[in-house]
This record gives structure tokens, C-alpha cells and sequence, in this order.
């Protein structure tokens, strides 16, 4: 499995988390170790410059360790897509399934995005792909980004569970630096 960073003695199993039957891979060991954490932003940071994106938007709440540490090296705006409620503005929202359930996230509409801008969004990890696709379907149905124009970043891809795949077949293009 992926991981040429040798980044996954710093993430934690905890078996049966949230829900019994779920393998929960826990990254705050990861961000709690300066070196980790550091070589993670910087590949992240490597990665969307290489995409030459013009917003960095992350989902709600560990993509955002990541992502503010990108968007500052960078210089870029960041977007937040956060669960209900948790806006002050007026929003679009994006209901999804998880792998152990379901919810939605929003992003305000008052942001600012042209159309054909690139975006990278930021996330911890991606697993059924479920969250991941309703942020960039946030952004394609409201904002008219092209599919092409979204690269979704994570720092953990489970495979198992299909959302690399997922996300290719919805046409958006997926790099992760390890794979379980």
C-alpha cells in the first residue's frame, strides 16, 4: 500500500470508531509530530501547486488542519464547506451518505468563485467518497467549475471502501499520499 512519505507509522487504528464494524484512522498522531505533520502539509502544498489551483475549499473539520497550512503557503482563498447551520450566510447545500450514515454540508453563496477557476478540496481522508463528491458537486452546480477544474486531495485514501473509484467515475480527478 502507498506511502512513499512514510507517513503511516503516525496514524493511529482505532478499531470499532465511531460505530462497531468502522476502522477509524486517527491522524492526530500525525499532527501532533512537527515532522509529520510538516512533510504532510508540504506534499499537499506540492500537489495543489502542481495543479495550479486558484482556491483551496476543504470539508468540515480535519481537512481543515491541512488546508489553512496550504492556502497560506500558497497565498490562496479558502473556502469552507462546513455541516448545517454552522454559516452565517445564506448557503448552498449538498446532501450525502457516509459509510455509517447520512448529513449534508454547505458552502456560503456569497463566495467568491469565477467560473473556470481551479479548486483543490482539502480533506483528511477519503473513504465511500460520499463527502467529497457533494463539495465538488457544491461547487459544479453553483459555481459552473467544470469537473475537470476540481482535484480532491487527501492525505488517506481507504480503498476498500471505493471512493477513489467513485470519484474518478464522477469525473473528478483524486490524489492521496497514503493508501489503507
Amino acid at each position: 500500500m502507498k506511502d512513499p512519505l512514510h507517513l503511516k507509522k503516525y496514524v493511529r487504528t482505532v478499531r470499532d470508531f465511531p460505530i462497531k464494524g468502522i476502522t477509524f484512522r486517527d491522524i492526530t498522531s500525525l499532527i501532533e509530530t512537527p515532522k509529520a505533520f510538516i512533510k504532510t502539509c508540504d506534499e499537499l502544498t506540492n500537489i495543489t501547486k502542481e495543479f495550479d489551483a486558484d482556491i483551496i475549499a476543504s470539508i468540515e473539520s480535519r481537512g481543515f488542519i491541512f488546508a489553512g497550512s496550504i492556502a497560506k503557503d500558497l497565498k490562496l482563498p479558502f473556502v469552507l464547506a462546513r455541516k448545517p447551520g454552522k454559516l452565517p450566510n445564506e448557503t448552498f447545500k449538498k446532501d450525502f451518505d457516509l459509510e455509517y450514515g447520512s448529513t449534508s454540508i454547505e458552502i456560503q453563496k456569497n463566495t467568491k468563485i469565477k467560473t473556470n477557476q481551479k479548486i483543490v478540496i482539502i480533506d483528511d481522508l477519503v473513504a465511500t467518497g460520499g463527502t467529497a463528491i457533494a463539495c465538488a458537486e457544491l461547487f459544479t452546480e453553483n459555481f459552473n467549475i467544470k469537473n475537470s477544474d476540481i482535484l480532491i486531495l487527501c492525505v488517506i485514501n481507504l480503498i476498500d471502501l471505493g471512493g477513489e473509484k467513485l470519484i474518478k467515475e464522477r469525473g473528478f480527478s483524486i490524489q492521496t499520499i497514503i493508501d489503507y
